[in-house]
């Protein structure tokens, strides 16, 4: 009996080191390396680590509370009524209250907001819209919305950005981009005591100093996570949440359908995915991934050229310009869809940052969420959201219609679902990618924390 008695506790003995060598610690710094801007947007990787919005979307897709704490809604979604979390500090002491997050809100968003008017009521944020605003909680999570202090305790702009998240600007010194913990976030403190961002470093230069223990995280485009595979890398990947897609201009040469139609009918989305982006992305003719909706397989994706040669009726448009955003493959696939159109009649120039193209690769942001919300999101970063909300109601048949409307216009049109990766040292614990694919930083810890941090 004593026997069994003394390996028991032995037992528990090991298990509770097991648990202590694993559990998160407090302290340490947490080198990224990235290809862009952090302060970009969509998705800068210090904005959401610095701000946070009224909502916002966990993990899993799911809408939570965050700066309000509920919402409801009257007059059929006219009108929204967000109540404000008591006791939210901004990181430099300033509280957190109606009149400052009407502020950020009408600075962040001066046109093509989901909303007709915000206001200050009370301790609440009350949105008003000239038609429906169903999916305005998850409209309100995103990153264009997140709420940065405007003005300070001394009547005066902040000198960094200021929010209530995890982290604060520390410093910017020889480009690399330093963040303190927020001691006083609403949330708790982070496990780190600081975030150092190193912006517009080459994909390769963030592979090698990884390999060498220079950066604990680092950038995977979707056209080299084969290859980041084979190195053995330690990865985390997303989910499709970006969508590759094609703009297309409604004016001039191009404000004839029949030329819009001949050239979604003219790209040829398996060479895209397979040879430009090594087979990591999912072909698609839809706006809303096929998880979400379950209807995408109705939008053919196929390419027809003997198609598109008809609908061009056999004349030659004028040229055509075609520009992508961003470098690397985003190019290589804006030249490979510019051989899909000349195949197809097409005269078409190539040119890299062009202003006013015809055509515009895009790289369009999304996240498992409510696909209703989804595809108004998506319609608005294009330009394409009309007045009354794209779905009148959340049925799939509806929501089918809708994005059936939205695409027959063949002024957006949907090419790859591509995921999102990063590579991490091994000291990383507790990482995980958010519903957008950013890496969740708040929750993340480093193995030898508590070493570094001590003097």
């Amino acid at each position: 009996m004593l026997r069994h008695f003394a390996i028991s506790l032995l037992l528990v003995f090991i298990s509770l080191g097991g648990w202590a060598r694993t559990r998160p610690r407090y302290g340490g710094t947490l080198r990224v390396e990235i290809e862009g801007d952090p302060w970009q947007k969509p998705a800068g990787l210090a904005r959401r680590l610095i701000l946070d919005g009224l909502t916002r979307i966990d993990s899993n897709g799911i809408l939570q509370p965050a700066l309000a704490t509920d919402w409801k809604s009257d007059n059929q979604d006219h009108r929204w009524q967000f109540h404000l979390r008591p006791g939210v500090h901004f990181s430099d002491g300033s509280p957190l209250t109606s009149l400052t997050v009407v502020s950020a809100l009408n600075l962040a968003c001066q046109s093509n907001c989901p909303w007709t008017a915000v206001h200050a009521v009370g301790t609440s944020v009350v949105f008003t819209g000239d038609s429906p605003m169903p999916n305005l909680p998850f409209l309100v999570a995103a990153d264009d919305y997140l709420i940065s202090l405007t003005i300070n305790g001394e009547g005066k702009a902040p000198d960094n950005l200021t929010g209530t998240g995890a982290f604060e600007v520390a410093s910017l010194a020889n480009g690399i981009l330093t963040l303190a913990a927020n001691e006083t976030c609403w949330q708790g403190r982070p496990f780190l005591d600081t975030v150092e961002i190193r912006p517009h470093r080459a994909i390769r230069d963030q592979w090698l100093d990884l390999s060498v223990g220079r950066a604990d995280l680092v950038q995977v485009p979707p056209e080299q996570l084969r290859q980041a595979q084979q190195q053995r890398l330690t990865l985390l990947t997303s989910p499709p949440v970006t969508l590759l897609a094609l703009e297309v201009a409604d004016t001039g040469a191009l404000a004839d359908p029949l030329l819009r139609q001949a050239i979604a009918l003219a790209v040829d989305r398996a060479a895209l995915s397979n040879v430009i982006f090594q087979k990591q992305g999912e072909i698609t003719a839809s706006l809303i991934p096929a998880t979400l909706s379950g209807y995408a397989f109705l939008f053919p994706s196929d390419r027809d050229l003997n198609k598109a040669h008809e609908l061009r009726g056999g004349n030659t448009p004028p040229p055509l310009t075609l520009t992508a955003e961003g470098d690397g493959a985003m190019q290589l696939a804006a030249q490979r869809i510019a051989l899909n159109l000349r195949e197809a009649g097409f005269t078409i120039q190539v040119r890299d940052n062009a202003q006013h193209a015809d055509l515009t690769l895009r790289q369009l942001h999304m996240d498992r969420t409510d696909p209703r919300a989804l595809l108004e999101s998506i319609l608005r970063a294009s330009g394409e959201f009309t007045e009354s909300p794209p779905a009148p109601d959340a049925s799939p048949a509806s929501l089918y219609q809708a994005e059936r409307e939205a695409l027959s216009r063949n002024t957006l049109i949907p090419l790859l679902d591509l995921p999102r990766s990063v590579a991490v040292s091994s000291r990383v614990r507790d990482l995980h990618l958010g519903a957008d694919g950013q890496p969740d930083i708040a929750d993340a810890s480093l193995v030898e924390a508590s070493r570094e941090a001590a003097p």
